[in-house]
């Protein structure tokens, strides 16, 4: 794919030099492989102030011989790019690239250079003025996170992979035996399965949640046993060359599910589908957080919700648009997105119920959901 990332490079360079910035320091290690195929820890990446130059990858080290899973995890980077090591904490920056790619710009006669004003501290932006003080540093805001919002099909499909995963790996635990296991076990036979399926690990810290845990956002998983009558959500994802994924789901275990439990689990499915059917290019992200949250709020839940009900995905997990309800701007196709509302109840527990979809428009089928793990409220 080194076509694909010079393009994005090269998109990139038209952006700073429209708003005056001859070349572009990249620090932010998903934006670094977005644009250079591999972020090796401590890379930055520095396009080149003039056409035609090369743009370079920086590294504090050199970049060893990538084994072929390495290379799946890492990434290789683009062979049009060129590649300097540098010499580790004896060089004369530190090892820093990033300094080390503002010295590299001055020397090669930029007068300017957009930095990740985000991403770097204050002292780190201090060395990088220090090191080239001719050059005017400028910010280059969220540029290359907002081209990474939309997806192209090789990035999808890589979702896509990974969603695959994901399900298989839930699936093969769900025909085991799950009483009397813990929480902390369960996730890491998750995880493990994950790997034995050819991710590249989780996308996060897998979430496994049971009794009056279940339903908790971001719950860690404990020591705590599954018993017969609980339910059991479960947060997971898988990483795929990269691109992360997501889903949840929530079962009952060992036996018929309580009233309480079935009433919970069609509000939560009802919100969760209203949110899935919003999804369109040109609706406006807090509408579609809008949509599962009336849902809820209508049953009586309105003061158990999360800040938000979903997100983008991709090199990392929570990418922006984020689907909440002040969220700006709208939805573009081939916008991958979770939509996973919740309702936890303390001391009882809770549902959750998520997805990754990709937003497509309606002459195409509309969403195309990619984690396909029934949603029915099974008892395990």
């Amino acid at each position: 794919m080194p076509e694909v990332f010079a393009a994005r490079r090269a998109r990139l360079r038209e952006r700073c030099h429209a708003a005056g910035s001859a070349a572009a320091l990249v620090t932010r290690p998903a934006n670094v492989r977005y644009l250079a195929g591999a972020a090796p820890p401590g890379a930055a990446l520095l396009l080149a102030p003039r056409d035609g130059a090369e743009d370079v990858l920086l590294c504090p080290h050199p970049l060893e011989e990538q084994q072929p899973s390495g290379a799946r995890e890492g990434g290789r980077p683009d062979e049009l790019l060129r590649i300097r090591p540098l010499g580790g904490s004896l060089s004369p920056e530190g090892g820093d690239a990033a300094v080390a790619a503002a010295g590299l710009a001055a020397e090669e006669g930029a007068d300017s250079l957009a930095v990740e004003e985000h991403h770097l501290t204050v002292a780190r932006h201090r060395a990088i003025g220090s090191v080239a003080s001719r050059l005017r540093l400028t910010d280059l805001g969220v540029a290359v996170e907002q081209m990474r919002v939309v997806k192209d099909e090789e990035e999808i499909s890589c979702l896509r992979a990974g969603a695959e995963i994901a399900d298989q790996a839930l699936g093969e635990l769900l025909e085991s035996i799950l009483v009397g296991r813990t929480e902390r076990h369960l996730a890491l036979e998750l995880e493990r399965r994950l790997v034995d399926h050819g991710a590249d690990g989780p996308a996060f810290p897998t979430s496994v949640a049971t009794g009056p845990h279940a339903g908790r956002p971001g719950h860690r998983p404990t020591d705590r046993r599954v018993e017969e009558g609980d339910f059991l959500s479960v947060c997971m994802g898988a990483a795929y060359r990269g691109y992360r994924c997501e889903i949840g789901r929530t079962f009952v275990i060992g036996t018929t599910p309580a009233d309480w439990q079935i009433e919970l689990y069609e509000v939560v499915f009802a919100a969760q589908r209203a949110g899935r059917e919003t999804l369109a290019p040109g609706v406006e992200h807090r509408e579609v957080d809008r949509a599962a949250r009336q849902v809820l709020a209508s049953a009586g839940y309105g003061s158990a919700l999360p800040a938000r009900t979903g997100h983008g995905v991709g090199l990392e997990i929570a990418e922006d648009p984020q689907l909440a309800p002040a969220a700006m701007g709208k939805l573009d196709a081939c916008v991958p997105v979770t939509v996973e509302p919740g309702v936890h109840l303390p001391g009882r527990g809770g549902v959750r119920i998520d997805d990754t979809l990709v937003v497509r428009p309606e002459a195409d089928g509309g969403p195309e959901l990619l984690t396909i793990t029934t949603k029915e409220l099974l008892a395990l």
